[in-house]
């Protein structure tokens, strides 16, 4: 016995060792962020979802849908999508889970290139089971899109609303891009269904923006700001304000208005680029950091980027309509080669998907020596909310399942109880409706005899 034991002993040690011998740090500002490699051997991560799960939900351009454990690294395959064509640029691409996924609607939605008399693009939904780890019935929610082995895209966004934005790349097919009958060189707005919103900027059509080059970031912040970043070509990679109805001047104005440009600019409706970069970086995935863990990125937009090899961070103004700082703080420069996704935690760990073309990773940022400043603040942590904001339902996760009843309790601004539920013994999961609730700042408790939780929530 004392021998087993000194020998998981030596094994536990060797592995402490190693990931430690992985492990950098850089600084930013005052704070001193570690990056250690979490997953290895993947092939091109292209998305990385934080999910409602607590795992990082992931997709690889040929084909693989995961879900990674964010503390071991351990790589979970749900599906091999069977149609997806990998060539050269293309393949399995961007994805996004229903607001309700862990509730009412668990579904994913994933868009990717495949063979149909030549390479198109579509997106199509999965319906997971939970209890099986398992994704099926798929739905084709729009198809046929003209597509080439370079300049596909594409990334998914879901608001508020329900309607999901859709990236669509100009295929190599400049002209495209201006043309409001084309699909190509387009930000898409559809219904959950696939149908067109009857209030698109342009009624009958799906095209919700559109002169786009090669978006390849898509996110929306909780002030309901959109922002894109996109390819250029020899010149002006882009960071973009997406505004609906808005022109984005490719392939007739790469990056602001300038000279003979801004006749077009005028007449065209033009919304030029909150930020340019030339030489061009290859400006990838974006994410909205905004927790205390690392104070110097709060407010910021981070972003991924492939032929230069660093991560950008971009400090947003108080409107959230210009960049901050003259010269946006680059950080990871030529560490891990091309980087192509990232996704931020609740705890304000930052998790970075490389790009490098075979035995990719995934790599943790964290400060590892931020604390929570209370206990309670550690324990509110501890409580599952998602998602935050919210529509129409919020579930509510227990670290563990209670011995005895609990309440839940939603109290708005003034403090008043508006919603209220129970969690049985040996529950650990509730769902909350919010139907007939205002769009505002909440507080949701949870307690028993022996614990209490509360958590901001913003219900849209």
């Amino acid at each position: 016995m004392k021998t087993l034991a000194a020998s998981l002993l030596l094994v536990s040690s060797l592995l402490t060792t190693a990931a430690s011998a992985q492990t950098i740090t850089f600084p930013v500002g005052s704070t001193t962020v570690s990056a250690t490699p979490l997953a290895t051997g993947l092939n091109i991560p292209w998305e990385l979802i934080w999910g409602p799960d607590d795992f990082i939900w992931m997709t690889e351009r040929g084909g693989r849908i995961s879900r990674v454990n964010p503390t071991t690294g351990q790589v979970l395959p749900l599906l091999n999508v069977p149609d997806v064509a990998p060539t050269g640029e293309s393949g399995l691409l961007g994805m996004v889970l229903h607001p309700d996924f862990a509730t009412t609607s668990p579904y994913l939605y994933i868009v990717y290139n495949y063979n149909d008399n030549g390479l198109k693009e579509k997106v199509v939904r999965y319906t997971y089971n939970a209890a099986t780890t398992s994704l099926s019935a798929p739905l084709v929610l729009l198809g046929n899109i003209t597509s080439t082995t370079t300049h596909s895209g594409s990334r998914l966004l879901i608001l508020p609303d329900r309607t999901l934005l859709m990236t669509t790349g100009d295929a190599q097919l400049r002209s495209d891009s201006q043309n409001p009958a084309s699909l190509n060189g387009k930000i898409l707005r559809m219904n959950l269904d696939g149908s067109i919103p009857a209030d698109n900027p342009t009624p009958g059509s799906r095209v919700y923006t559109l002169g786009h080059r090669n978006a390849q970031g898509l996110v929306r912040l909780p002030s309901g700001r959109i922002y894109s970043s996109e390819h250029g070509e020899n010149s002006d990679d882009e960071l973009n304000l997406i505004e609906p109805g808005r022109n984005y001047g490719w392939p007739n104005v790469p990056g602001k208005c300038d000279g003979s440009e801004t006749a077009f600019c005028a007449a065209n409706n033009v919304r030029e680029p909150l930020f340019i970069w030339t030489p061009t970086l290859a400006v990838a995935g974006l994410t909205y950091y905004d927790s205390p863990a690392i104070p110097e990125w709060r407010g910021s937009l981070l972003m991924a980027t492939l032929k230069a090899s660093r991560l950008v961070q971009l400090p947003l103004n108080a409107a959230g309509d210009a960049i901050s700082t003259v010269t946006p703080p680059e950080f990871l420069i030529n560490r891990y080669g091309r980087l192509r996704a990232l996704c931020v935690s609740p705890a304000g760990r930052v998790y970075v998907a490389t790009s490098n073309g075979g035995n990719d990773q995934i790599v943790t940022l964290e400060n590892r020596g931020f604390v929570l400043s209370t206990k309670s603040e550690a324990r509110n942590v501890a409580l599952g909310l998602w998602p935050n904001p919210a529509r129409q339902t919020v579930a509510l996760r227990l670290p563990a399942a209670p011995t005895s009843a609990t309440s839940a309790t939603i109290h708005d601004a003034l403090g008043r109880v508006v919603r209220t539920a129970r969690f049985a013994p040996q529950q650990a999961e509730l769902n909350l409706s919010l139907a007939g609730l205002r769009a505002g700042v909440y507080v949701v408790q949870v307690r028993n005899a022996t614990e209490q939780y509360a958590r901001r929530l913003v219900i849209e």
